[in-house]
C-alpha cells in the first residue's frame, strides 16, 4: 500500500468533529462568527475577528527545512504535529498552512495535508474543491485577461500594444501543451492573433497578492497596481487603467476569509491561500496568520520548499509586508536530504550511504556556522 493509500485510509477511519464544535471550543468562536460549508469546512469573516494585535503575547512560529529532496522532509506533518502536541500539555495552538493545488495533487508530490496521525481534514475536500479559494483567484485572474483582450479589441484608451502584452491565463491544472498558445484565432471578431500563455493557479500573481491583503480595499489596490502590458512606447499600462481592479475585488470577496478546518486530534487549522514558494513567496495568507494570532497563544505556519527560499521569503517579505515577528523557527532535517547534500544520488536515498551521510552533516555544519 503507499504512503498516499495509508494516509487517506487514516484520515478516513478518524471521526471529526463539526467545525463548529472546534471554533467554539478552542477558538472561542460562536457559531454567528462563522461560515459553515458542510460540518467540518467553515470560513472566518474577517469581521468576526478582533482587531490585530489583540493578543501581543501570541507566539508566531515559522517551520521550514534544509533543503528539500524531490518528496519534501515533511514540514506540513510536523507542523500538524507540533500543532497537537502544543495543544496536548494545555497550550492553545493553532496551525496556519497553506492550501494544496490541484496540480502537484494530481502528480508526483500528492496532497498537501501532512501524513500519517498528522493531517488536516476532511483531507479529500481539502487536496480537491475545498471552499472555491482556488476557483475564486482563476476566475478573477482570467477576467483580468478577458478585459485586456476586449481593450485591445476595441482600440480604449490606454493604447496597449499587442506584442507586449504581459499577462497570461492560469488553470489549476498541470498542462504543458497550455504553457505557450496562441489566441484570437478565427477572425477578425475575436481580436488579436497574438501568442499568450497559461500558468497554474499558484503561479498567477492574483493568489499571491491575496495572500499579501490585510482587507478589501488594500485587495483592490493591489490588484490595480497589477502591470497588464506596455504601450508602443513602451510605458507600464495597469490594471487599474482599464478599470479592473474592482470587478476582480468582488470576485475575490470572499476568498479573503480564512478557512478553517481541524486536525486529527481535532485542534483548529486556518489554512489558506496557495501561492508557489519558487515564482511567489510561498506562505499562507496574512489574513489567516494574523487571525490566528487574535485567537490562540501559539501558531505554527510555514513557508515552502527550503530555508533558503520559503523562510527567507517568509522573513523578507511576509513578515515586513504584514509587521509580524516570529518568535522561533524550526528547521526539518532528515537523513534523505543529508545524504543528498553529501553526494548520493537521487534514486540510491533508500540505500545505508554513511559516507554520503557524513559528508552532508559536514556541508550543513559549514553553511549553518555562516
Amino acid at each position: 500500500m503507499s504512503q498516499s493509500s495509508i494516509n487517506l485510509d487514516i484520515a478516513n477511519r478518524i471521526p471529526l468533529q463539526p467545525i463548529a464544535d472546534v471554533a467554539r471550543e478552542k477558538l472561542g468562536l460562536d457559531p454567528s462568527q462563522i461560515e459553515l460549508f458542510g460540518r467540518y469546512k467553515a470560513k472566518v469573516p474577517l469581521a468576526s475577528l478582533p482587531p490585530f494585535p489583540s493578543k501581543s503575547e501570541s507566539k508566531l512560529i515559522l517551520m521550514t527545512a534544509m533543503t528539500p529532496t524531490t518528496a519534501g522532509e515533511g514540514k506540513t506533518t510536523t507542523l500538524i504535529g507540533l500543532v497537537d502536541a502544543l495543544n496536548k500539555i494545555g497550550q492553545k495552538a493553532v496551525a496556519a498552512l497553506r492550501e494544496p493545488s490541484l496540480g502537484p495533487c494530481f502528480g508526483l508530490k500528492g496532497g498537501g495535508c501532512g501524513g500519517g496521525y498528522a493531517q488536516v481534514v476532511p483531507m479529500t475536500d481539502i487536496n480537491l474543491h475545498f471552499t472555491g479559494d482556488f476557483h475564486a483567484v482563476t476566475s478573477a485572474h482570467n477576467l483580468l485577461a478577458a478585459l485586456v483582450d476586449n481593450h485591445l479589441y476595441w482600440g480604449h484608451e490606454p493604447h496597449l500594444d499587442p506584442r507586449r502584452v504581459t499577462w497570461g491565463r492560469v488553470l489549476d491544472v498541470n498542462d504543458r501543451s497550455l504553457r505557450s498558445v496562441v489566441t484570437g484565432l478565427g477572425g477578425k471578431a475575436n481580436g488579436f492573433t497574438r501568442e499568450s500563455r497559461f500558468d497554474i493557479t499558484a503561479a498567477s500573481e492574483v493568489m499571491a497578492i491575496l495572500c499579501l491583503a490585510t482587507d478589501l480595499q488594500d485587495l483592490q489596490q493591489r490588484l490595480g497596481n497589477i502591470k497588464v502590458g506596455r504601450r508602443v512606447n513602451k510605458e507600464m499600462v495597469f490594471a487599474k487603467e482599464i478599470q479592473a481592479e474592482g470587478a476582480m475585488t468582488a470576485l475575490l470577496k470572499e476568498a479573503l476569509n480564512p478557512n478553517l478546518v481541524q486536525t486529527l486530534e481535532h485542534n483548529p487549522a486556518l489554512v489558506h491561500g496557495g501561492p508557489y514558494g519558487n515564482i511567489a513567496h510561498g506562505c499562507s495568507s496574512v489574513v489567516a496568520t494574523k487571525a490566528a494570532l487574535t485567537l490562540a497563544d501559539y501558531v505554527v505556519t510555514e513557508g515552502g520548499f527550503g530555508a533558503d527560499l520559503g523562510a527567507e521569503k517568509f522573513f523578507n517579505i511576509k513578515c515586513r509586508q504584514a509587521g509580524l515577528t516570529p518568535a522561533c523557527a524550526v528547521v526539518v532535517g532528515t537523513i534523505k536530504a543529508l545524504k543528498l547534500h553529501g553526494g548520493a544520488k537521487e534514486k540510491a536515498l533508500e540505500q545505508e550511504d554513511l559516507g554520503a551521510l557524513r559528508q552532508g552533516c559536514q556541508i550543513c555544519c559549514v553553511i549553518w556556522k555562516m
